[in-house]
């Protein structure tokens, strides 16, 4: 096989210093929070890292290829090539890991998982064809929702190897007429911000599935299968679910559960860590607010007194384009960055929190949402400014 999952994590890419890592081996990273705000589309080399093994290894491009398979007529081999042939689309799209701000939920009750600050998304424009194209080449027609054998789900497959999966490859699918919708924007991709994917992000070819967790957006394709139900992977049925916080780890019941697909309203100041001293005067709050399934962002509501008074940020994407939720101006699946200015006459607890254009809101509390996996934390989120007076007093 050209492409392989390889045993170890001896020939890692090259990545940039200043990510912080939460992991090793698999190598999770994020960048700092005032990293990821700098831009509205983020750096290839900022954007945050998920793996869960070695990163697979391209021998020869020329020998790679993608099988298209499972409940269809024509199962194919596709070549790098042949999907190059394919009318190309680029779709600027938030990716952002479900377990995002992890660590702050697990410091209200311990959860399991990779400890996740608020920096486990970026924003980036991906180049590839629409995988409604793609399947019309094996006889799937646009906006199916079956297939004559009884196909209902789209399953991608990896070629890395998890612990979870036993060693075998990540797997995850959607649904066929999500699949299928050219309105869906799902892409098998083959570049990233305008250039060739780079290892950590899926080379040569990866599904993006905006508007939904980033676990769905499956990296090192090996086939992609049309399926009868929907993936049986770990990933699927066992992790990435939604319990409420009376579900621990010894009355869990994974079945009674949909995977995650689109995610919550979210928001998170990227200006300030939780705890910072600062000086008496005006500063900027600035940071990032999204929703899944392409709802845009009508508000993001700050905070200076902890939450009992609020006024709008100025929500931005595209430098001199007004931001306007919903409008064909605006990329639907992408986040918007935020700024306020306020000003800090003494300590202060800043909140954000967002409004989507369905008045999808965050909640106030992380107990009402806290779940054992730690994922989907989109409670409103808090920093603590402390003024220099007070940290003179208080030393």
């Amino acid at each position: 096989m050209a492409l392989r999952g390889p045993s170890d994590y001896s020939r890692e890419p090259p990545r940039h210093p200043s990510l912080r890592i939460n992991a090793k081996e698999p190598f999770n990273a994020e960048p700092s929070r005032r990293d990821l705000v700098a831009s509205y589309i983020t750096p290839v080399d900022l954007f945050f890292k998920r793996n869960h093994g070695p990163i697979p290894i391209l021998d020869d491009v020329d020998s790679y290829y993608v099988t298209i398979g499972g409940l269809v007529g024509r199962p194919t081999r596709f070549s790098l090539d042949d999907i190059r042939k394919l009318p190309k689309y680029n779709v600027t799209a938030t990716l952002q890991c479900a377990g995002n701000r992890r660590t702050e939920m697990s410091k209200s009750r311990k959860v399991r998982g990779v400890g996740w600050d608020v920096c486990a998304l970026g924003n980036a424009t991906w180049g590839g064809a629409k995988l409604s194209d793609v399947l019309q080449l094996v006889g799937v027609p646009y906006h199916t929702e079956v297939t004559p054998s009884g196909g209902k789900h789209v399953e991608f497959i990896s070629v890395d190897q998890c612990p979870e999966e036993r060693g075998g490859p990540y797997k995850a699918s959607i649904p066929l007429g999500q699949a299928t919708n050219p309105a869906a924007d799902v892409l098998v991709a083959y570049e990233m911000n305008g250039e060739i994917l780079k290892r950590d992000h899926g080379y040569p070819l990866r599904a993006i599935v905006p508007g939904v967790i980033g676990a769905r957006s499956v990296k090192w394709l090996d086939r992609i299968d049309i399926i009868e139900e929907e993936s049986q992977g770990f990933f699927m049925q066992k992790d990435y679910k939604m319990f409420p916080p009376s579900v621990d780890w010894d009355n869990i019941v994974w079945s009674t559960r949909k995977p995650q697909m689109d995610y919550p309203v979210q928001s998170a100041i990227c200006s300030f860590e939780d705890t910072n001293a600062v000086k008496p005067g005006q500063v900027t709050v600035a940071g990032y607010g999204l929703s899944g399934g392409g709802r845009g962002i009508e508000r993001v509501d700050i905070s200076t007194d902890g939450g009992k008074s609020w006024f709008g940020a100025h929500r931005y994407q595209k430098e001199g384009v007004p931001y306007v939720a919903g409008d064909i101006s605006s990329d639907k699946w992408a986040w918007v960055l935020f700024q306020a200015v306020i000003d800090v006459k003494g300590d202060s607890e800043i909140v954000a929190k967002a409004v989507d254009s369905s008045a999808n809101v965050q909640p106030e509390s992380m107990e009402s949402i806290w779940n054992l996996r730690g994922i989907l934390n989109t409670c409103w989120h808090r920093v603590r400014l402390l003024t220099t007076q007070s940290l003179r007093s208080f030393l």
